[in-house]
């Protein structure tokens, strides 16, 4: 078995950021082809690899099968450490009672193989990327389940993880909603997520490229790629499973009905509920 999280020390022009999986081997497989098929060989999954989906254990092959590099998610963390409780990061009673739900059909149905495997995969990684030092980390790079915001993040605190990482370009996900900000000549990218749409009423997910672009400031441009998955197939597995109604009406509708409370008012207003 590959090492997880390994990578290679030399160049790279581009590079594929995938966030939370959340048990969609459907989306995973479909977004990998498309980033094979554009001809990005150096592919990065930043954790989260179960929750609210089904069938957990069938995401680790197709990021074997792909080489794909894996940071380790709170979710990843606290399954491979056998602990009791995602550590989401949530406070509000009704997103953890969904976020309990959701970890116990994971932690219930991830082989003991693959427990072992999440353990030991590393909290961040860094690479080298047309000369810019990338780091990716799952919350942020001081804490796995920090939740950082587009509109409640400033940059002045962005500027502190850069100082405090010396990279110029820093990746995260976590949020499930993608963005991105250039500071002078840094880069901060949240790659979103490919476990479930992004409360925007489609139900294509995306993932992230980063390349090489000496002619921006930062030396990295970022682009946030949409997919279109079969995501009736996850909906119906998800059924079978007796998930929730409430995650499979997020996976046919693309609007979120669960996990809500912890959206900022500016983010939340852009859904539905």
């Amino acid at each position: 078995m590959a090492a997880p999280g390994d990578a290679k020390e030399r160049e790279r022009a581009r590079a594929a950021l995938i966030g939370g999986v959340y048990s969609n081997h459907v989306a995973l497989a479909e977004v990998l082809a498309d980033a094979r098929r554009r001809g990005i060989e150096e592919c990065y999954c930043l954790g989260d690899l179960g929750a609210f989906g089904p069938h957990p254990d069938r995401v680790f092959p197709i990021l074997l099968d792909y080489r794909v590099r894996v940071v380790q998610g709170n979710y990843d963390h606290s399954i491979g450490n056998r602990r009791d409780d995602c550590a989401c990061g949530y406070t509000d009673p009704r997103d953890n009672h969904f976020a309990r739900l959701s970890y116990r059909y994971t932690f219930d149905r991830t082989s003991d193989r693959w427990k072992d495997w999440l353990r030991d995969l590393p909290v961040r990684l860094d690479f080298s990327l047309g000369g810019k030092r990338v780091h990716l980390c799952h919350g942020s790079p001081r804490r796995t389940n920090e939740f950082l915001w587009e509109s409640t993040t400033p940059d002045p605190f962005l500027r502190k993880l850069f100082a405090a990482t010396g990279a110029d370009v820093i990746a995260c996900t976590h949020t499930g909603l993608h963005w991105q900000r250039e500071l002078e000549d840094k880069l901060f990218v949240n790659a979103g997520v490919i476990g479930r749409p992004e409360n925007d009423g489609t139900t294509e997910v995306g993932y992230t490229i980063i390349e090489a672009a000496p002619e921006r400031a930062a030396g990295v441009r970022a682009e946030h790629v949409r997919v279109a998955y079969d995501h009736a197939r996850l909906a119906a597995e998800m059924r079978e499973e007796n998930l929730p109604a409430e995650f499979i009406a997020t996976i046919e509708t693309g609007w979120w009905t669960s996990c809500l409370e912890i959206l900022p008012g500016k983010e939340r207003a852009r859904g539905r509920f």
